[in-house]
């Protein structure tokens, strides 16, 4: 759809050595510069097989990369003709938002998502004790499963993050409780967008009713 004249420049490559081993010569990790006949035979080996994956890695990453920014311009194109063949205005046709696109026989599809990107601050904490407060009062009558959403939002990993996806599941939760709102009204005000994710996903199925099925490709940028 595109002619695709705007390739980005390379985005990812392999380290360029801090010095220029001359022949017979190797580079270690402190720069130092070693005989190759001194690098054992498994080390050796090992960073043959490095190399190897590496260069291949780095030039898939560099296609997917390209297959980004060509699927955001078909996008782009096919929003601005469109708007075109309506007569609307083309501002706000850069394909910014959530759109899904199928193929005529229906057999293919291409969704494109934006996703805000979120952190929650402290108020986030007073929340959780009032969580706490509600589910130690009622005791008996909590039921197991609201215990175990609430201890699943707020357990952190290693990066010390909690579980967007479970927090945000206790704002759906409708209790008539005044501190349970209260707590909901606490996340609301610890929710803070830092930015958006751009994903694409692919689908295809054999036939229009049967389910579709994904296309394995980690299509996604900041």
């Amino acid at each position: 759809m595109t002619d695709h004249e705007t390739t980005p420049a390379p985005r990812y490559s392999l380290p360029t050595p801090r010095v220029a081993a001359p022949e017979g010569y190797v580079q270690d990790a402190k720069g130092r510069l070693v005989p190759e006949q001194q690098v054992k035979g498994a080390e050796a080996l090992e960073d043959q097989t490095v190399r190897i994956i590496m260069a291949y890695a780095v030039e898939l990453a560099n296609q997917i990369d390209r297959f980004y920014h060509h699927t955001q311009l078909d996008l782009q194109t096919f929003l601005l003709a469109l708007a075109d063949q309506y007569g609307a205005s083309k501002r706000g046709a850069e394909g910014k938002g959530n759109v899904t696109l199928t193929s005529y026989d229906g057999l293919l599809k291409v969704q494109f998502a934006v996703a805000d990107r979120l952190v929650f601050g402290p108020s986030l904490q007073v929340a959780k004790s009032l969580f706490d407060e509600c589910v130690g009062e009622w005791s008996a009558d909590a039921r197991p499963e609201l215990r175990a959403i609430i201890a699943d939002a707020f357990q952190t990993d290693k990066e010390g993050s909690v579980n967007r996806e479970a927090v945000l599941r206790l704002l759906r939760l409708e209790i008539d409780d005044l501190r349970w709102e209260q707590a909901q009204a606490a996340i609301r005000d610890a929710i803070r967008v830092i930015g958006t994710k751009r994903y694409v996903r692919f689908y295809s199925r054999e036939r229009p009713d049967a389910p579709w099925q994904p296309i394995p490709i980690d299509l996604s940028a900041s």
